[in-house]
């Protein structure tokens, strides 16, 4: 277990620092320039090339990716190019929003996808079942963004029970609304992501109730339902964890997306409007921690999977 932890870890690492080259390559090669941000349209070029010699821009790619990941080992993710304030700093103070919005939206996937995805697999052949099969793929194909919509419009504008946009100044001081103002937009992505998840348990749960040792529970007295639940769930568990570090990725795309249209001052919301303000530092710094959160999460499901799976002990 130990030699297999340090494989996926040195594969964790080999992966960050991939994703941290394409990420500074692919930003350099969009278009705009944050120097001409900064001094306007109407700037000269000696301006702007002592903008750029000032921001360092004017330096070889290979140098500055050099000093951003030399930077990045040494706990400093680099200073924004438009304020001068440290991307860490800013990053720490938006988690406040994204990371309990990605938590709670995992437990709401997690309560639609298990209850429902096992009911829908062991009543297969009756009128709820189907009907529980048939919501989740077209819940399943639905736009996060129409999902959002219609949310607001039901439990916002109609029932007024929960607030359409926006999050409270003091932040979590109030716990009670700040968690009332995630709520929405944390139903929105767990509602949908639930909804994939839920065939996944479905199907794994029809695997498990083939199973040998399943039949066989059932042979010696117990009911169907009895046996998967006693003898089965072990094996749907496993299958789930599979599948969850896709989910996690699904989950943090659609923290992009929602915090635009709830107007969250999340980590998502900042990605976008730095993106458009050509921020390169701020924006290669959100987008390296977003895609290391998700390879961490990989990293941490695939040491549970092999923990929790037998099979896998004995062949090593």
């Amino acid at each position: 277990m130990i030699r297999y932890a340090l494989t996926r870890l040195a594969l964790l690492v080999l992966g960050l620092f991939v994703a941290s080259a394409l990420i500074f390559t692919t930003l350099r090669i969009l278009p705009g320039d944050v120097a001409q941000v900064i001094a306007g349209v109407n700037s000269t070029p000696e301006a702007l090339a002592g903008i750029r010699e000032q921001l360092g821009l004017d330096r070889p790619l290979f140098t500055q990716y050099g000093d951003w990941v030399g930077g990045i080992l040494g706990g400093d993710l680099g200073r924004s190019q438009l304020t001068g304030t440290p991307v860490a700093s800013e990053l720490l103070q938006k988690a406040e929003v994204t990371v309990p919005l990605g938590i709670l939206s995992f437990v709401i996937a997690l309560l639609v996808a298990l209850p429902f995805g096992v009911l829908a697999a062991v009543r297969r052949h009756r009128p709820d079942g189907v009907f529980v099969s048939v919501g989740a793929q077209a819940l399943a194909a639905v736009p996060v963004v129409w999902a959002g919509m219609m949310l607001v419009v039901v439990f916002a504008v109609t029932l007024g029970w929960l607030p359409a946009q926006g999050f409270p100044r003091g932040g979590w001081s109030d716990p009670a609304a700040a968690f009332r103002a995630l709520l929405l937009p944390a139903l929105t992505i767990g509602v949908v992501e639930g909804a994939v998840l839920l065939r996944f348990v479905r199907s794994a749960t029809l695997q498990a109730m083939g199973q040998d040792f399943v039949r066989t529970a059932a042979a010696k007295g117990l009911t169907r339902t009895q046996a998967l639940l006693r003898h089965g769930l072990p094996s749907v568990g496993l299958s789930v964890v599979t599948v969850l570090g896709v989910q996690v990725a699904g989950i943090m795309v659609g923290a992009v997306v929602i915090e635009q249209l709830f107007s969250l001052p999340g980590i998502g919301r900042m990605l976008v409007e730095d993106t458009g303000n050509r921020d390169l530092v701020k924006v290669q710094g959100e987008l390296l921690v977003l895609t290391g959160l998700v390879l961490v999460i990989g990293f941490l499901v695939d040491l549970v999977h092999r923990a929790l799976d037998p099979r896998q002990r004995e062949a090593e």
